[in-house]
């Protein structure tokens, strides 16, 4: 079973502390190194603490996480979900703090990290399975840098504990974040070569196949940042990447080839009815072949709250940019294709288009419940709830949806949480050879079109096909296929946390955030409802062509209204003024001075 499960054991949790010296000292609630370092299994129950750290894996259980990864896109903020409140980020209404996880706590977990390497010679006995503990420290190392480089970009590099005289690597400047990213890809190298494989992993521990999709995760999102804001010419542009991030671009692609070649991986639910939606709202992953890594929950011990969240809105709405970007039935865009039946209703919204829609959003056609038992059918989004749960776009939420009333009506879920699935090595392998130009209809049909095969859409993406389209594209300066791949992404991995990062490594920002205002369905189709529900309708803000304009009252109405993304600013966050007076080395994100 490769699922993670409340792994208890050894803790080296350290209490916070406000001195500067946290990443020198050793957790105070250890036992004693003697009786820690002997053998691989005092190594496993060591690196049972990182599984448990939801500063590394976040566990999404609690009421302000409202349901699971699929509210992310919303809460991050991006082009394709939003919330009930507009995103201040977005916005450009960001402000320097005191923290912005770069305080004491934000580096705990590489101070308990770190503790490991510094101890883990020590041990004796198979070798193996000493490296395999090696190689699962790696991974949340990995975890770790990965989540402060699309935080703060350039980071400090430290790969062991620091001593009190360790003076000029204390309070040295943080080191490039190409640098960075070169050291986690190499580092996972080796965790992929200590690790077992997916099905020799068991106790739902990190296995091969999912540190190799996190190496291409990062190593995607660092050469196509460095490509993109290179040629955007942003203040985000690393200098020393010469090549434009070409060499992470084809580490990215040569992985995730070496990961398909494996065939120990194959996606879910192909050929099922509605397999695409049920493949998101399992109790159990354990004998998923596409869900490489996941959390488990279980009664009595550790539940969440999304089924209560996802019976209504969620607090969030996909927006008519997501709902647009499904092709129809005919591989086409809409603007292209015949069968598109427009967007008057959900029901004609629906038809004729890409299975996934139907099945990531709630449609009133008698097939969509929010509970199975008893038989509550879904007639019309959730208007009339409070901002934590209703719908904000129209486009109700319909994917991670669990119909189990008991569930709901408890707010005990036990859905299990994803973290790593087959699927996203799949998109990884096709951007990154259209990143390339070297992109084959072999290499669609192996990754793209097999995503397509699942979910029964009948049109493969054929590459001279595509080529010879003319059409409004989503991104005009680039080729028709890295356009295609994209959507293709933006669909499949839809509400599931992935769009913010797309669109800051893209540099995408000043096209798809600035200026815009997120939009939702019509309007119109539910404005003659039941009196109790037809005033909160009606109270709805809409555009001048009928659509659910969220936030008209926040960013305006005009053309050169929408949101204030300071496109010289909010692609980092700052770091934190406390920080810059006690280490004079580091220096601020760009913008963020003014």
């Amino acid at each position: 079973m490769n699922r993670l499960f409340l792994i208890f054991g050894l803790s080296a949790l350290l209490a916070a502390s406000c001195n500067d010296d946290f990443l020198e000292r050793s957790p105070e609630d250890k036992v004693s190194d003697g009786a820690v370092w002997k053998t691989p299994e005092h190594l496993r129950l060591y690196v049972n603490n990182l599984y448990n750290r939801i500063d590394l894996l976040p566990s999404y259980g609690g009421y302000s996480d409202k349901v699971g990864i699929f509210s992310l896109d919303s809460d991050n903020g991006s082009d394709t979900q939003v919330g009930a409140y507009h995103n201040s980020r977005f916005n450009g209404e960001g402000i320097v703090t005191a923290s912005n996880g770069w305080d004491v706590a934000g580096w705990e977990a590489l101070r308990d990290i770190n503790y490991f390497f510094a101890n883990y010679r020590k041990a004796s006995g198979d070798q193996s399975e000493i490296n395999r503990y090696v190689g699962e420290a790696l991974f949340f190392r990995a975890i770790f840098y990965y989540d402060k480089l699309r935080r703060f970009g350039d980071l400090p590099i430290y790969k062991g504990l620091l001593n009190l005289g360790d003076t000029e690597e204390l309070y040295k400047k943080r080191d490039s974040r190409r640098e960075v990213v070169e050291w986690l890809v190499d580092d996972l190298d080796t965790a992929a070569l200590y690790l077992p494989p997916k099905k020799s992993s068991g106790n739902g521990r990190v296995n091969k196949e999912t540190a190799m999709l996190l190496q291409a995760r990062i190593a995607l999102y660092e050469g196509t940042w460095e490509k993109y804001h290179a040629l955007a010419n942003t203040p985000f542009k690393v200098p020393d990447a010469y090549d434009n991030g070409e060499p992470f671009i084809r580490k990215a692609a040569a992985v995730t080839d070496r990961l398909i070649e494996m065939g120990t991986c194959t996606l879910d639910n192909v050929g099922v009815e509605d397999g695409y939606w049920k493949l998101f709202n399992q109790e159990s992953y354990a004998a998923s072949n596409e869900v490489l890594f996941w959390r488990q929950y279980a009664d009595n011990i550790i539940t969440h709250y999304w089924a209560s969240y996802t019976s209504n809105g969620g607090g969030t709405g996909l927006t008519k940019s997501m709902v647009d970007a499904y092709l129809c039935i005919d591989g086409l865009p809409i603007d292209l294709s015949a069968s598109y039946r427009g967007d008057s209703t959900l029901l004609s919204v629906v038809e004729n288009r890409d299975p996934r829609l139907r099945q990531t959003i709630y449609v009133n056609d008698n097939r969509h419940f929010h509970f199975v038992a008893p038989n509550d059918t879904f007639f019309y989004p959730a208007f009339a709830i409070s901002n934590e749960k209703n719908c904000v776009t129209g486009y109700q939420l319909y994917k991670g949806h669990n119909p189990n009333y008991e569930r709901a009506s408890t707010q005990r879920g036990i859905t299990g949480l994803i973290y790593f699935r087959y699927a996203e090595a799949l998109l990884i392998n096709a951007e990154a050879k259209a990143e390339l130009g070297t992109i084959t209809q072999d290499d669609l049909d192996n990754t793209i079109n097999q995503l397509r095969i699942r979910v029964g859409m009948s049109s493969p993406l054929n590459l001279a096909a595509v080529e010879a389209w003319s059409y409004a594209k989503e991104f005009p300066t680039l080729s028709n296929i890295i356009n295609e791949v994209r959507r293709e992404r933006k669909v499949e991995l839809a509400a599931e946390g992935f769009r913010t990062d797309d669109i800051f490594r893209w540099a995408v920002a000043g096209d798809v955030i600035y200026r815009q205002r997120p939009r939702g369905a019509k309007r119109k189709q539910w404005e003659n409802l039941p009196i109790e529900v037809r005033g909160s309708v009606l109270a709805i803000p809409i555009d001048n062509n009928g659509y659910i304009d969220p936030y008209r009252n926040i960013l305006g109405s005009g053309d050169r209204d929408g949101y204030r993304f300071n496109r010289e600013r909010d692609y980092l966050y700052p770091m934190p003024p406390t920080e810059l007076v006690l280490n004079p080395a580091l220096e601020q994100n760009p913008g963020w001075n003014n």
